[in-house]
C-alpha cells in the first residue's frame, strides 16, 4: 500500500506543486481545497500522469467536516502518513494602505488604515493560518501515532521572521505557525512524529499576483521595493521549494530533524538591505 499525504490548500500554486511531486514519487495524495473544480482537476491531472490522488473539498476551518472527510480518506487511501498544512492567507480587511504611519491620512475612513482595520479581517487571517494549521493536525496527527517515517509539514513565511509592512495580521499569524510548529515537534516527538515547517519568500502565485505585476505584466513598486532586497534579484519558482519540501520528509535523510522553519527566498530574510 503507497504511503498516503494529506494535503491542505492543495490546488494553490506551491501545494499543487507538492502534490504532483509527491504522487510522482509513489505517494497516494489527498487534497484537501474548498474548490471541489480546481481540486477535481488537479486529481486528474495526477492520475493522468499515473499517480494516485483523490480530491476532498473541505473547509479546514470544520473539524466536524474535516473528521468526515478522515473516515472517506481511510476508506479511500488509507491512513495518512504525511499531512502538509498548506492552507492559509491573507485578507483586504487586515491590510494597511499605506506602509508606514502618515501624518493626516491615519483618521481618514476612505482608506485603510491602522485604526480601522476590520476586527472580523484579522479574525479570518488568524483562523485560517492558525486554527486551518490546527485542526487538521488534531484529526490527521492521530493516524501517526508511533508509526515510523511520519511527519508534518506546514507552510509559515519568511514574514514570520520579519513582519511585512501593510499585512500586519498575516505577518503576525504566519510567526504563530512557526512557533506552532515548535510546539508541536516538542510534543509529538515521543510519538515519534517529526513536525517541521518551509517558510516560502516571495513565489508569484494566484493571491500575489495582482500585488506584484500590473495589468501589462510589469513589476509594481511593491514588487521592484522587494527585488531589491532579495539578494538573488528575482522570485521563487514552484519547484524551487521542492528540495526543502523532499529533504524534511525523507524518513532517512531528516530523521533527526524537527521543530525547523526553513526559509526558501533568495536570500531575503538574510539581508538588512546594507
Amino acid at each position: 500500500m503507497k504511503k498516503v499525504c494529506v494535503i491542505t490548500g492543495a490546488s494553490g500554486v506551491l501545494c499543487s506543486a507538492f502534490a504532483i511531486e509527491l504522487a510522482k514519487n509513489g505517494m497516494a495524495v489527498a487534497l484537501l481545497n474548498r474548490n471541489p473544480e480546481t481540486g477535481k482537476a488537479l486529481a486528474d491531472r495526477i492520475n493522468a500522469a499515473g499517480g494516485t490522488a483523490k480530491s476532498y473539498p473541505v473547509s479546514v476551518l470544520d473539524k466536524a467536516a474535516l473528521e468526515a472527510v478522515h473516515e472517506k480518506i481511510l476508506a479511500d487511501l488509507g491512513p495518512c502518513s504525511v499531512l502538509i498544512n498548506g492552507a492559509g492567507g491573507n485578507d483586504p480587511r487586515a491590510t494597511t494602505t499605506h506602509e508606514t504611519y502618515e501624518n493626516g491620512d491615519e483618521l481618514r475612513d476612505d482608506i485603510s488604515t491602522f485604526f480601522n482595520l476590520e476586527e472580523s479581517g484579522i479574525s479570518d487571517v488568524f483562523n485560517l493560518n492558525i486554527m486551518g494549521t490546527l485542526l487538521p493536525t488534531q484529526i490527521f496527527a492521530k493516524d501517526m501515532m508511533g508509526k515510523q517515517g511520519c511527519s508534518i509539514l506546514n507552510i509559515s513565511s519568511m514574514n514570520a521572521f520579519t513582519p511585512l509592512t501593510k499585512i500586519p495580521a498575516y505577518s503576525a499569524a504566519k510567526a504563530g505557525v512557526s512557533n506552532l510548529t515548535q510546539w508541536l515537534a516538542v510534543h509529538f516527538a515521543p510519538a515519534g512524529i517529526r513536525v517541521n515547517a518551509i517558510a516560502p519568500g516571495f513565489f508569484a502565485t494566484n493571491q500575489n499576483r495582482a500585488l506584484l505585476f500590473n495589468e501589462d505584466g510589469t513589476p509594481t513598486a511593491r514588487s521592484q521595493k522587494i527585488l531589491a532586497a532579495t539578494p538573488m534579484k528575482r522570485f521563487g519558482e514552484p519547484h524551487e521549494l521542492l528540495g526543502a519540501l523532499g529533504f524534511l520528509l525523507d524518513p532517512d535523510a531528516a530523521r533527526f530533524v524537527t521543530g525547523v522553519v526553513i526559509p526558501v527566498d533568495g536570500g531575503f530574510s538574510a539581508y538588512s538591505g546594507v
